[in-house]
């Protein structure tokens, strides 16, 4: 039987999980699940989720042959690595100080860069070479720029698309939330279609704004790979993404774990 990899990536607002089965041609995400972040969930409570969601895929969690697991969320990463010992019995690689990635970091303090921007970046090169710009449309939005060379050079961040539609109708009592959705014109003539208007072609002209910064820093035409929740809806209203891919952190978890821990029976 080929082994099995599940990738865990915690993030402010979702934990994103991909079950990756190895067999002769290599690696296949074979299922793959998104569950709302609930920052006061115990072990037992996330356990118990999840095990209702591998019955409903099929999947035998507990025969999972590895782990690896990245988080944003610190007051998380204990309730998660219990989850895994649980399902496991041993604890899973965890993304952070001292895990091979195969790229330079250049960040002044790589310590201050979160674990899915370093997982984005490695992906990314993985898919396009350098050099690359990976934007993900999560609770923030994140553009991480890699080298021709293959370093992690640092990026930009932004607040996230559904973070600032929460700020601005707390805050403008006469606003309401809309879907991102794409209105029939640039020029709203209802509120609603103001909204989306803003929301969406404002988000996507931030992008290729910043895109063309970040290139004219570069000096090199560098490729564009967008991923998150609403990348493939944002990428689409872009001049600059190129590639929407929206497992990039799961594959970015999956290259890691190859990098640091060869998976059992992946050649048979």
């Amino acid at each position: 039987m080929s082994a099995t990899l599940l990738a865990v990536d915690v993030g402010n607002t979702n934990v994103t999980l991909g079950v990756y089965a190895y067999g002769k041609g290599g690696a296949e995400l074979a299922h793959h699940w998104r569950m709302a972040t609930h920052r006061e969930q115990t072990s037992d409570e996330v356990l118990v989720t999840l095990r209702g969601l591998f019955d409903g895929a099929g999947f035998d969690g507990a025969g999972a042959t590895d782990v690896i697991l990245a988080s944003v969320v610190p007051p998380l990463l204990p309730i998660w690595e219990r989850v895994c010992r649980k399902l496991r019995g041993q604890p899973p690689v965890v993304v952070g100080p001292g895990i091979r990635t195969g790229m330079p970091v250049r960040y002044e303090n790589p310590r201050e860069v979160g674990a899915d921007r370093i997982v984005n970046a490695v992906a990314a090169y993985a898919l396009v070479g350098g050099p690359a710009i990976a934007v993900d449309f999560g609770t923030a939005t994140t553009f991480d720029c890699v080298s021709q060379r293959g370093e992690y050079l640092g990026g930009a961040i932004f607040p996230g698309i559904h973070v600032s539609m929460e700020a601005l109708f707390e805050r403008a009592s006469m606003l309401h939330r809309v879907e991102v959705a794409r209105p029939r014109s640039v020029i709203g003539r209802t509120t609603t279609a103001s909204l989306q208007s803003g929301l969406l072609y404002g988000y996507a002209g931030m992008v290729d704004a910043m895109v063309a910064r970040i290139r004219r820093e570069l000096g090199a035409a560098a490729q564009v790979i967008a991923t998150g929740g609403l990348a493939a809806r944002i990428a689409a209203e872009t001049e600059t993404v190129q590639r929407v891919e929206p497992f990039l952190t799961l594959e970015g978890l999956r290259i890691l774990f190859e990098k640091n821990c060869a998976p059992q029976e992946a050649s048979a």
